[in-house]
């Protein structure tokens, strides 16, 4: 179903609303960590955009739709594993079968392996870890 409440395809075309959003958390286990310092690769956030991407289309158009390209992104600080990720989807543009989406993950809890091996705590202050933008596309 799409916003309009019928299947896709069905009666004349709703557009979604600009600004529709949809956030996304995730934990990240020490089996994605890859590098010195428990660090994980930038790819790891870019799959997790595309997830959050699909849950946005399906809620807009009712349809998982597709990631045609990345327009920008962005790495702005490291990804460690114990992190707590927060990644939100924002509709931007609306064509006629694409959307343009811009995107922010952020660490919103981070271990603190200075206090256990497994202690972690929420941060007062979420560090934006990457951002994006980029074009999806819907059944016309």
């Amino acid at each position: 179903m799409s916003l309009s409440g019928k299947p896709v395809g069905a009666g004349p075309r709703v557009d979604p609303p600009l600004g529709l959003s949809v956030t996304q958390r995730r934990y990240v286990s020490y089996a994605h960590a890859h590098y010195g310092g428990h660090l994980v690769d930038g790819a790891y956030v870019l799959a997790m955009f595309g997830d959050v991407a699909t849950e946005l289309c399906i809620r807009s158009d009712g349809d998982e739709g597709l990631f045609a390209s990345y327009d920008s992104v962005e790495f702005c600080a490291p990804v460690r594993a114990g992190d707590v990720i927060e990644a939100t989807a924002t509709l931007t543009r609306i064509g006629t079968r694409s959307r343009s989406v811009s995107f922010e993950a952020r660490v919103v809890a981070r271990a603190t392996p200075e206090v256990s091996d497994s202690s972690s705590r929420f941060l007062d202050d979420p560090i934006v870890v990457t951002t994006a933008v980029g074009t999806v596309v819907v059944p016309g």
